[in-house]
């Protein structure tokens, strides 16, 4: 790396000056071929041709087979160009030609303009052809192949404050509707030695941090290959934080990304396949944030009329293996089109896209007694407690008169009908103006269809959610004085979308909930922001469907934050 950098750093000037002293090299030889009873000189010249020659050779300019190759050259066309007659008679030392100052003159042959040309050719090639292979005097110029990498990553140190109201319902099972629905299964069940575990009552904080790195490799013009490692855990979908408190034990890091991409038909195709940054157009309503996607998807854009651009997104994501007689295989499948367009003269654009979330397989089935001895009894119907949050309805699967532990399903399939528009207006304003709405709401909520898969009545529950955020400031926090500032209002029903992807932090995490959120942002440095965010959470309906008993879990959050990027 060294000989690298040192090689990039040559001036012009140095170059220039070593072409020159091999073009005057020839003469340097001819005159010590023909003045030879002036042994000083020529000694003189012929060790100031060497060692401008190794000056060369050990700078990289040439090579020493090739500097030997110009010295022999030199010397063979500069003898050839000489006249064909014998040496003069050595003249006594008295005879030589004194000038009128009285110092000794040196007479340098002819040297034909040829020889010089063909000289200055053969260099010129050489040294061009090395800058341009290390391309000489392009500030931070590194090895070709280096340029193929992009690395970036990010790091955020948050502290988070979470407040709990004392009149919260009790961990226990006062969320369920005869020992059978519940929206809060976690809540409800998650018991240690009778007494709860889950903690609806008590103020805690805790000091969390996220780091993360990715590398790009461009393959060619069309494909690239990206893989980003991430802090975090397998266990949890949504986020990759890490809670500091590990008594200084370390952290593990995660494959949070690992996609190929393919881009054809002048960029306007886009190709994906692995584990894929969220495809869609969309808020945390659905997808949280940290959620990475596996599966392949495909995106294409074209021209239409007005200026505008189309889009249109496709994807499909299998959530389980296909093992019959361990697992049921279940899949989500997604579309979306939309429009990203100016409007008027001024500096305004919005962006709409138009969304349907088909998830295959997820509804749970209630088992009969004649299948209690297959081996996926049960667990081919689980919505578990490692994949959900909690919000959604959920029924226990187990066959009537079943005793056994519950085993939950979902009560409701799940096709979400999503419309996500965002109108970013800069010259209304001193400062860019950003409002964001997003609502959706679950085509697969069927009470009739739910009451048959559970068996009882749920008369609650609710399948839309929407988010209207206003967001004032720049959109991109990225040098020191850069600032916005956001209010948002979330409303997100019990099943209006599958509760294990949406965002984690508003109302410790999932479905049924809805609030304010306030946040801020402030550029600190260059890529470095301190950040706020106030979170406030409220109960839709009760943890128990359809029961007359009330429950509630009030959520107040306070995170600050410390985010830098490169």
């Amino acid at each position: 790396m060294k000989q690298d950098k040192r090689q990039a750093n040559r001036t012009p000037v140095a170059v220039a000056t070593a072409l020159l002293a091999l073009v005057l090299a020839p003469q340097a030889i001819a005159q010590a071929q023909t003045q030879a009873q002036e042994r000083p000189t020529v000694e003189m010249l012929q060790a100031t041709t060497q060692a401008l020659i190794e000056a060369l050779v050990e700078s990289g300019l040439i090579t020493r087979d090739k500097a030997n190759q110009l010295i022999a050259t030199a010397a063979a066309k500069a003898k050839a160009a000489m006249p064909l007659v014998a040496p003069a008679p050595t003249a006594p030392e008295s005879s030589a030609e004194v000038g009128k100052d009285g110092k000794k003159v040196i007479r340098v042959p002819y040297v034909p303009q040829a020889v010089k040309d063909e000289m200055r050719n053969v260099i010129k090639q050489e040294v061009l052809q090395q800058a341009r292979t290390e391309r000489w005097g392009q500030p931070g110029a590194y090895p070709a192949w280096v340029e193929r990498f992009k690395i970036e990553g990010d790091y955020r140190l948050r502290g988070e404050l979470t407040k709990l109201s004392s009149a919260n319902t009790p961990a226990g099972t006062v969320g369920f509707t005869n020992g059978n629905l519940t929206r809060a299964a976690d809540i409800s069940q998650n018991t240690l030695n009778s007494a709860p575990s889950f903690n609806t009552q008590e103020d805690f904080d805790r000091i969390r941090l996220r780091a993360r790195l990715g590398v790009t490799a461009t393959l060619s013009d069309q494909v690239s290959t990206t893989l980003r490692v991430s802090t975090g855990n397998t266990a949890d979908r949504t986020s990759t934080n890490q809670t500091l408190g590990q008594s200084f034990n370390k952290y593990q890091l995660v494959a949070d990304q690992a996609y190929l991409t393919v881009r054809g038909f002048d960029q306007r195709l886009t190709l994906t396949g692995g584990r894929v940054p969220n495809p869609f157009f969309s808020t945390d309503l659905l997808w949280a944030d940290d959620l990475g996607f596996e599966g392949v998807a495909a995106t294409g854009t074209m021209p239409v009329m007005g200026g505008a651009a189309g889009f249109v997104t496709a994807g499909y994501f299998p959530l389980t293996e296909n093992r019959p007689g361990a697992t049921k295989p279940r899949a989500l499948l997604g579309v979306q089109t939309g429009l990203d367009m100016k409007l008027g003269r001024g500096d305004r654009r919005l962006k709409i896209g138009v969304a349907l979330y088909n998830y295959q397989g997820m509804e749970g089935v209630k088992e009969s007694a004649a299948d209690s001895g297959r081996s996926d009894y049960a667990t081919r119907y689980e919505y578990g407690s490692g994949f959900r949050q909690r919000g959604n309805t959920l029924f226990n699967v187990r066959a009537s008169g079943d005793t056994a532990s519950p085993v939950y399903g979902l009560a409701s399939s799940f096709q979400e009908l999503n419309l996500t528009a965002a109108l970013d207006w800069a010259d209304l304003l001193p400062q860019h103006l950003r409002v964001t709405g997003d609502i959706v709401k679950n085509l697969g909520f069927n009470r009739a269809e739910m009451e048959q898969r559970t068996g009882q009545v749920i008369p609650d529950g609710s399948d839309i959610g929407f988010l209207a955020r206003v967001q004032l400031g720049q959109t991109q926090i990225s040098k020191r004085g850069d600032w916005n500032a956001s209010l948002a209002y979330r409303y997100l029903g019990s099943d209006a979308v599958l509760d294990a992807f949406t965002n984690s932090d508003f109302g410790l995490g999932g479905t049924n909930n809805k609030g304010l959120i306030v946040g801020v942002n402030y550029g600190l440095f260059a890529n470095t922001s301190l950040s706020a965010r106030w979170m406030s959470a409220n109960p839709i309906d009760s943890y128990a469907p359809g029961s007359a008993t009330s429950t509630k879990l009030a959520v107040d959050a306070v995170q600050v934050e410390i985010n830098s990027r490169f």
